[in-house]
């Protein structure tokens, strides 16, 4: 492994919950009825959920506006285990880079709240820097380059149908982590499936990768 490359929400952090609660709002206020369309979008861009669920331009500036006042006052609690996996993965000389769907207003935000985070990355990559979104593979082939890595040297960590897929179609082994969805309904398309990182350090991921190849 040369390059480890992680989503943010669900996987550097375990906020996947409190955005289930937001979007589950703004779905039962627009669609009332639906059920589990928070579930559905995640690992989308706010452009790509716009322009499937929210078209009116005016609902879109009222739930932009909605989603500011709530990111503002998020807490931002690292996955168990997380601080120490990464640094334990650094210092065995491999490169992070973080490879998230949210914007950079959004991670100014995280950035207040948790300024240790930028020591963590060699980079990290948000909403504007790729021309697809997950489940393409356009950003983790795009951070595979900025870190100087060939795909079958990076291992992607993902907690979305859509993130997975998206590692999977970058040619990488994927680690999925079942803190948004449940480890049965992750591992087809996980070579390792894990709940959080306690215990794990760069020796045991490497070898539970070498198992499953």
């Amino acid at each position: 492994m040369k390059a480890a490359l992680f989503d943010l929400d669900g996987v550097v952090f375990d906020t996947e919950g409190q955005y289930s609660d937001f979007w589950g709002r703004q779905f039962r206020t627009y669609y009332p009825g639906s059920s589990g369309m928070e579930q559905r979008i995640k690992g989308q861009t706010l452009g790509q959920i716009f322009d499937a669920y929210f078209p009116d331009a005016d609902v879109q500036e009222r739930i932009v506006a909605e989603l500011e006042n709530f990111e503002q006052g998020m807490r931002f609690p690292y996955v168990d285990g997380f601080a120490d996996f990464v640094a334990d993965l650094r210092a065995c000389g491999v490169r992070t880079a973080i490879v998230t769907s949210s914007n950079r207003q959004k991670m100014s935000v995280v950035y207040a709240n948790c300024p240790e985070l930028t020591d963590m990355f060699d980079a990290i990559l948000t909403s504007e820097d790729f021309s697809f979104s997950k489940p393409h593979p356009d950003c983790y082939e795009k951070a595979a380059a900025r870190l100087d890595a060939q795909r079958d040297e990076c291992v992607v960590f993902e907690d979305s149908f859509n993130g997975l897929r998206s590692g999977r179609s970058a040619g990488m082994r994927v680690v999925g982590l079942s803190t948004t969805n449940v480890a049965d309904d992750i591992k087809p398309l996980s070579d390792v499936v894990i709940s959080d990182y306690l215990g794990l350090d760069y020796e045991k991921i490497t070898t539970l990768l070498s198992v499953c190849r």
